[in-house]
């Protein structure tokens, strides 16, 4: 046992190399305000919890959105963005408009997973209110039911040009 703990002490943090940064024109122009680093507050509108499960794992340590500059925060007045997940039901409409409107400018909006972007299955459904996009205004959309960890990283390393 005391072997192995000398190893790791001597071999220390091994990590992958990160990918190249994203291209600035692939970047939304109001993300490039962010200045290399994102606060997002999460909004579940009214998911499956796929994309939730997704999301847990881009910010594990397998993937580590945080090492390229996005970071989750518990309240939307400390978020310069925000991360949605679902179809907006009908009941979650208007807490959404509201959280939208208590992150500061200039705010961003990213619509994570196929119902977020477009309803997906659950397009016509009596409790849904519509897309992310149908209540305010998307920046950036992670496409997928659910997205792969590797989408998410990719989407957020746009907002934060890392």
């Amino acid at each position: 046992m005391l072997a192995l703990w000398r190893k790791i002490r001597v071999t220390g943090r091994v990590a992958e190399p990160a990918p190249p940064a994203p291209p600035v024109e692939q970047q939304p122009p109001r993300a490039r305000e962010l200045g290399g680093s994102v606060q997002l507050r999460h909004v579940d509108a009214g998911s499956c919890n796929g994309c939730e499960v997704e999301i847990g794992a881009a910010f594990g340590p397998v993937y580590d959105a945080e090492r390229y500059g996005a970071r989750l925060v518990a309240s939307p007045r400390h978020a310069d963005a925000l991360l949605v997940t679902g179809v907006v039901t009908r009941n979650m409409a208007q807490p959404l408009r509201r959280t939208y409107q208590a992150v500061p400018d200039p705010k961003l909006v990213v619509a994570v997973g196929d119902c977020a972007r477009t309803c997906g299955v659950f397009r016509g459904a009596p409790g849904v209110a519509g897309a992310v996009g149908d209540i305010v205004p998307v920046d950036l959309e992670i496409p997928g039911c659910p997205p792969r960890p590797e989408d998410i990283v990719a989407g957020l390393r746009k907002l934060t040009g890392r």
